[in-house]
C-alpha cells in the first residue's frame, strides 16, 4: 500500500472524493505530505500538490476562512513550496469570510517583488470581495517580516479601507514557517 506521509491511497480517495460524506481523513495538516518530496518521481508531487491545491480551495469556499487557520496555513505553505523566487498572493472573501478566488498578483526576483496598491484594489473590486488576506514569501527562508513588509502592509490596509474592504491578515512564508502579521498585533 503506498503511503504519502500519514496518508494512504485510500485515504486520499476519501478526502478527495469523499466518503459517504465524511472528510475526517483530511482534517490533520497536510504538511506531511510534502515534507520530503516524493522520490524519483517530481511530477507526482507536482499533481498532488495541485490536487490539494484545489481540495484546499473547496474548502474555504464551503466555510469560514477565518475558522479554518490550518487550512488558511496549509493552503499558503502549498502555494509558495520550492519558489525561487518572491511573489505576493491575496485571497479575496465574501462577507461571510468564504473564499471567493486566491489569485497571485505580483512577482519578483530572489530577495523583493513590487506591489503596487492601485492593483489589489482594482483586483479586489473586480472579485467584489469584502475582505483580503494577503500573503508574501521569503524564499531566502527567513521568516522574519521586514520593516518594507509591514509598511506595504499599512498602506494596502489603508488603501482597501477607502473602498470598504478589510484586511484580515497578512502572512509571511518561508519554507515551512508561517508569520501571521495579525497574531503578532501589526494589523
Amino acid at each position: 500500500m503506498e503511503t504519502y506521509g500519514q496518508w494512504t491511497n485510500a485515504q486520499l480517495l476519501t478526502c478527495l472524493f469523499g466518503g459517504r460524506g465524511n472528510y475526517r481523513a483530511c482534517e490533520s495538516s497536510l504538511e506531511p505530505l510534502f515534507a520530503g518530496g516524493f522520490g524519483k518521481l517530481p511530477h507526482k508531487g507536482t499533481i498532488l500538490r495541485e490536487i490539494f491545491r484545489r481540495w484546499l480551495n473547496e474548502q474555504m469556499r464551503q466555510g469560514a476562512v477565518m475558522n479554518q487557520p490550518s487550512v488558511v496555513a496549509d493552503y499558503w505553505r502549498l502555494a509558495f513550496k520550492g519558489q525561487p523566487h518572491e511573489s505576493f498572493w491575496v485571497m479575496f472573501l465574501d462577507a461571510q469570510n468564504h473564499l471567493i478566488e486566491a489569485e497571485e498578483l505580483f512577482r519578483g526576483t530572489l530577495t523583493q517583488t513590487a506591489v503596487y496598491p492601485r492593483e489589489v484594489v482594482k483586483a479586489a473590486l473586480r472579485h467584489n470581495a469584502a475582505a483580503v488576506l494577503l500573503a508574501h514569501n521569503h524564499p531566502s527562508g527567513l521568516a522574519q517580516p521586514s520593516e518594507a513588509d509591514r509598511h506595504l502592509t499599512e498602506v494596502l490596509k489603508r488603501a482597501l479601507t477607502l473602498v470598504d474592504i478589510r484586511v484580515l491578515d497578512h502572512f509571511l512564508v518561508a519554507g515551512a514557517d508561517l508569520v501571521s502579521f495579525a497574531e503578532k498585533g501589526w494589523l
